[in-house]
């Protein structure tokens, strides 16, 4: 446990792995600054954690510049600074190639591409300046090692580059304490997953089994607790990413 409480913000706070992300955090005595599109979800997500004092929220779209500069901005008055960032929001849409529309384009594109590269710049100038800090990406391995059984080019291509930008973004800020890395996890059991899929999802395991939340929640525990960890993407996938089975 930290012997000093740490400012998380955590985007995609609402609902499964953020809202168990923030639990995670708040148990342990930090301080979190959650970001959801409604205010209404985050209510809901405040109540269900219970620590009034030490949990914000601050509704939004995390693909605007000015929802990032409200994150930031609200932390900043409330808690003093930041130390960690976690762009956990995103969005996932399989489909084969040939049938994605502009507006999946541009959806994925919003959340994934832009909710990342916002916030990541204002973490980026504010940690520096403290000489210290870590920004952690929720990818997806399936970006690492693309399955045929399950086309997804659009994720693969925003996730793949996110992974690429993880590594590019802790050389750039290693000179100035921060790091960066990244969690890419595999098929987990969150109500992502629509009905009836749930068989075929798990065949694409080589355990045959989901991964879970808390498998998600101790890895980033693990990146932001480390001390000689950057640069790194760390697969949390039943082993998916280690080859054809």
């Amino acid at each position: 446990m930290n012997q000093q409480p740490r400012t998380i913000i955590i985007t995609g706070a609402s609902s499964g792995i953020g809202l168990a992300l923030a639990e995670a955090y708040l148990k342990r005595g930090d301080r979190v600054v959650g970001n959801a599109r409604s205010s209404e979800r985050l209510e809901a997500a405040a109540a269900a954690l219970g620590h009034p004092g030490s949990f914000v929220g601050v509704a939004g779209d995390i693909a605007e510049p000015a929802t990032a500069q409200a994150l930031f901005r609200t932390a900043i008055e409330r808690f003093g600074r930041i130390d960690v960032l976690i762009n956990n929001a995103g969005i996932f849409i399989a489909k084969p190639f040939a049938d994605y529309t502009p507006e999946d384009v541009q959806r994925l594109v919003a959340t994934n591409l832009m909710g990342f590269f916002y916030p990541s710049q204002l973490a980026a100038t504010h940690m520096a300046a403290n000489g210290a800090g870590h920004i952690v990406n929720i990818t997806a391995s399936v970006a690492l090692q693309p399955n045929g059984k399950a086309p997804a080019v659009l994720p693969v291509l925003v996730k793949g580059g996110l992974n690429s930008a993880t590594r590019a973004l802790a050389l750039e800020l290693a000179p100035h304490g921060v790091k960066v890395t990244a969690v890419a996890p595999g098929i987990i059991d969150t109500p992502l997953h629509p009905d009836g899929a749930h068989e075929f999802l798990k065949g694409l395991q080589p355990s045959g089994a989901y991964g879970q939340v808390k498998d998600i929640v101790d890895a980033v525990l693990y990146m932001t607790d480390a001390s000689f960890t950057t640069g790194v993407v760390l697969s949390v996938d039943g082993g998916a990413t280690a080859g054809v089975w």
